[in-house]
């Protein structure tokens, strides 16, 4: 299979790819698993030297809003498409412009392309739980009305509805996925709302101290990068009848409030560790934080098969196998 990553250098980018190239993780339209023969890599940095060097890997350079780019890094022979390529919620709130461009331009030059090469491939998008705010109800189902609250969560949402009619006209076989906030992302953090969600993590566990803009009573619905991957590499396996007419669905995840999240790393490494967080409020991340929903039904999802984290202690320890080769500074 011939296969393209967009964001392809970010964390979780790197982890598909890793995923993809590992073994014959994908099935392909005839139902049959296939090995990638090609990867193309597509992200405004280059990928790790690890990747770069697979002789399948093909790596792409450059600004996603660059019509040629894309069409050098979806040829037509591509199979399949993972567009996890975006500006982030708090970045599309402060530069409208790049927001629209990224998020919304972006996408719908993608699904163009592929429509141009009719060979209706897999197209799976990266969307976001902030699809979703405002006058909610208590739990949101997959079809609860969108009304996001950002300019990031009205990209997301027009991306869906445009990845549905292209896969109704048959141009592309698409799926998007709504992410929860993914913890605990490795590396600095992001201009993502949510960042902080994972730096009152990592941060600790690597002896420094972190501040959490929000307030302990927030809530949110989270899933590790282990359930993402393991979801999103799901989501392009499925038939397009067992997807049926509507292409959405929200990932699962788990509920929790910020405080919670700080009562399971100290379960998980210590009070000295837990310690590390000093609480100082934010208005403005409060307000994206507060415009989100925190509790989902996801029950779609479920009875595709798609995978749940079982608590935050487990997604803990995960990071600190995976990324900090099981060493904390207690």
């Amino acid at each position: 299979m011939n296969v393209t990553i967009t964001g392809a250098s970010g964390f979780l980018g790197r982890k598909l790819a890793h995923r993809l190239l590992g073994a014959n993780a994908l099935i392909g339209s005839d139902g049959t698993a296939s090995r990638v023969e090609r990867l193309t890599l597509l992200d405004v940095m280059d990928p790790s030297a690890e990747l770069a060097e697979d002789p399948r890997v093909t790596v792409v350079t450059g600004d996603i809003t660059d019509r040629a780019l894309l069409e050098r890094s979806i040829p037509a022979d591509t199979d399949s498409v993972f567009h996890l390529a975006a500006v982030v919620s708090a970045g599309a709130e402060e530069d409208f412009d790049l927001g629209m461009a990224v998020n919304l331009d972006a996408t719908r030059a993608i699904l163009d392309i592929c429509r141009r090469h009719g060979t209706k491939p897999k197209l799976i998008f990266a969307s976001s739980c902030a699809a979703f705010g405002g006058d909610m109800p208590e739990v949101i189902a997959d079809m609860t009305a969108r009304t996001p609250q950002t300019s990031y969560g009205t990209q997301k949402a027009i991306g869906e509805l445009l990845v549905n009619d292209f896969s109704r006209r048959g141009f592309v076989d698409g799926r998007a996925l709504r992410f929860p906030t993914v913890v605990v992302r490795p590396g600095k953090p992001n201009k993502a709302a949510s960042t902080f969600a994972s730096s009152i993590i990592r941060e600790p566990l690597q002896g420094d101290r972190v501040v959490c803009p929000v307030s302990p009573d927030s809530r949110m619905f989270l899933a590790s990068p282990r359930s993402i991957i393991e979801n999103v590499v799901r989501a392009h396996n499925l038939t397009e009848a067992e997807w049926g007419p509507s292409r959405e669905a929200t990932l699962p995840g788990f509920c929790m409030t910020i405080r919670a999240m700080a009562d399971a790393l100290e379960a998980v490494a210590g009070k000295a560790v837990a310690d590390r967080i000093d609480w100082q409020p934010d208005a403005f991340i409060q307000r994206i934080v507060d415009g989100w929903p925190p509790e989902f039904d996801t029950q779609k999802a479920v009875a595709l098969g798609f995978v749940r984290d079982s608590s935050m202690e487990e997604v803990i320890r995960a990071f600190i196998d995976d990324e900090l080769d099981g060493k904390i500074v207690a």
